[in-house]
């Protein structure tokens, strides 16, 4: 028994032949095209998402012989159509191919601003804050700015979504999207005066009221948890386009990095590796980084997404946190430095530039006798938000800082710059998990998959950053996993999501944390925290009613 998962990520769309055990049997990639016009706009198109997924598909199908189910994963990226269900542009310039909003355009930055100062009660459920990278600000900023694609908007869906949409026909929506991305409640908290529903006084506060008419059948009229079938299964048209069988069980959708979530958590280790869910924080990194925590209970955290209830785990309250920018922002260091042709030069073919300075790292750390590469930099300090913060501070406006450089900017220095800046990403981790810790939440270990988790520098400094163990799965591809799991659920093969994740779930090796670097890390991660104070001092002092001050303190 086969099941087929496609993920739908910010660069490229991957698809994934997995059998009933959680095994791959076979995998495909296409790669996808994202417009950025202007600094904090990025586009895509659904059609070319679409034809890339029907490509992936069929190329992990052609001598499959028992697919009893399909599973969608992707971005929580946002797409409008027309009531005939074609492209609508998302572009200033009316490119009619670009109709979706990617995750991480930052373009609604004054409406989520706007809508976060009405202090509607819904806010309570994404921190206190609404981010720009949700739906409700980017509906607002298209209302306000293309009132020619407002006017024809028949259909506006989370990504995820607009796949279940295009495969079956059905344009219900998943509880996943509409929970975490779209303030739709889909549980009562305690102390709460709202029912589960669509909020429709926060629709009419926040000036998009058109979306309450009828009953909402723009943004969505049925729900259903992830992993449920949706719909009659595959469509004659997607049948044929995929390569698979009419009728075939689709899933209903999830987020990708919440699918990474079902792939993780379901994961076992030897030993005495806590296997509570609600004690492991699963990090899927890649692009960008999302903290999942499931708990059996309702617990807010300021600057924390949710909790979210069944938008993951089934019957459990998901919290949401991230680094808005994780494998892009290394990117970014590394790439723009002037000494990274050199750095190229040295990397070997199939190689990555990372294993290149990784391995310089270390050539370093030996010559100067040093018992590890993070004393490189103790005078050298990222703040890492070069694209805002997502957690715990939960302040998009917020940039990068860099505090140590000097003239030199020789390979040395480019390899000193990398590490500070995974330092960052991990001291990140380790902010979210005080935060959640400030609130009542328990971690006892690290799951993590990802582009960024197969960089084991990475991982080690999660692991001796935060002082928690770290488990790595076996079968690294945690989401396209977790697209399979929901498949197999659809199809009856397994009774529920979790019976699924557990059977599904494989094994994986743990990666302790060296208490020789606890010292270390304790007082990095007291200077990293300083950075945010000084940035903070610094916006107050350059604010028209600053005061100038000679300390950031």
């Amino acid at each position: 028994m086969q099941f087929v998962s496609v993920d739908v990520g910010t660069q490229s769309v991957r698809a994934a032949l997995v059998t009933e055990k959680g095994r791959f049997l076979k995998t495909a990639s296409r790669p996808l095209e994202t417009w950025n016009p202007q600094p904090e706009f990025y586009q895509q198109s659904s059609d070319q998402i679409w034809k890339a997924c029907c490509e992936a598909v069929k190329e992990v199908c052609r001598d499959a012989k028992d697919v009893r189910g399909i599973g969608f994963d992707a971005t929580c990226s946002l797409v409008l159509l027309d009531d005939a269900g074609r492209p609508l542009t998302v572009s200033l310039k009316g490119e009619p191919e670009q109709n979706v909003v990617l995750w991480m355009d930052h373009r609604a930055v004054s409406q989520a601003e706007a809508i976060s100062a009405t202090g509607h009660s819904v806010l309570r459920f994404v921190g206190g804050t609404m981010s720009p990278e949700m739906q409700p600000p980017k509906l607002l900023w298209l209302k306000q700015n293309l009132p020619s694609t407002w006017e024809r908007l028949g259909l506006a869906l989370d990504l995820p979504d607009f796949l279940t949409w295009r495969a079956t026909g059905c344009a219900s929506r998943s509880l996943c999207s509409a929970v975490c991305k779209w303030t739709y409640q889909a549980g009562s908290a305690p102390g709460s005066d709202m029912e589960p529903g669509w909020q429709e006084s926060f629709w009419i506060r926040i000036g998009l009221e058109d979306l309450t008419k009828d009953n909402y059948p723009i943004i969505g009229q049925e729900f259903w948890p992830p992993g449920a079938p949706c719909g009659r299964g595959l469509s004659m048209e997607a049948g044929l386009q995929l390569g698979l069988k009419k009728g075939t069980p689709v899933a209903t959708s999830i987020i990708d990095a919440h699918a990474g979530g079902l792939g993780l958590l379901g994961c076992e280790a030897e030993g005495e590796f806590c296997k509570s869910f609600s004690r492991r924080l699963a990090i899927i990194a890649g692009t960008s980084t999302c903290h999942m925590l499931a708990n059996e209970n309702c617990i807010f955290t300021p600057g924390v997404w949710g909790p979210y209830f069944s938008a993951m785990v089934p019957g459990m309250w998901l919290s949401e946190a991230g680094q808005s920018a994780a494998g892009a922002l290394v990117d970014h260091v590394v790439s723009t430095h002037p000494a990274y042709p050199l750095i190229q030069a040295k990397t070997k073919p199939g190689r990555r530039p990372e294993d290149t300075l990784n391995a310089m790292l270390l050539t370093m750390c030996e010559q100067r006798g040093l018992d590890s590469p993070s004393q490189l930099v103790a005078d050298l300090h990222v703040w890492p938000d070069f694209h805002g913060n997502r957690s715990p501070v939960a302040d998009p406006n917020l940039r990068g800082m860099i505090s140590g450089l000097t003239l030199s900017a020789g390979e040395e220095d480019l390899a000193k710059l990398y590490l500070a800046t995974l330092q960052a990403l991990a001291y990140g981790t380790r902010h979210i998990m005080d935060s959640l810790a400030d609130t009542g939440h328990s971690v006892s270990s690290l799951l993590m998959c990802g582009g960024m988790a197969k960089n084991p520098l990475y991982v080690e400094l999660h692991a001796d950053a935060t002082g928690m163990p770290v488990l790595l799965p076996s079968e690294t591809e945690s989401v396209l996993l977790g697209g399979a799991i929901l498949a197999a659920s659809a199809s009856g093969r397994y009774k529920s999501v979790t019976e699924a994740m557990l059977r599904m779930g494989g094994s994986g090796k743990v990666l302790a944390p060296r208490a020789s670097e606890r010292r270390f890390h304790d007082a990095k991660y007291a200077a990293f925290r300083a950075l945010l104070d000084c940035q903070l001092r610094l916006r107050e002092i350059m604010s028209p009613n600053g005061r100038p001050s000679s300390s950031c303190s």
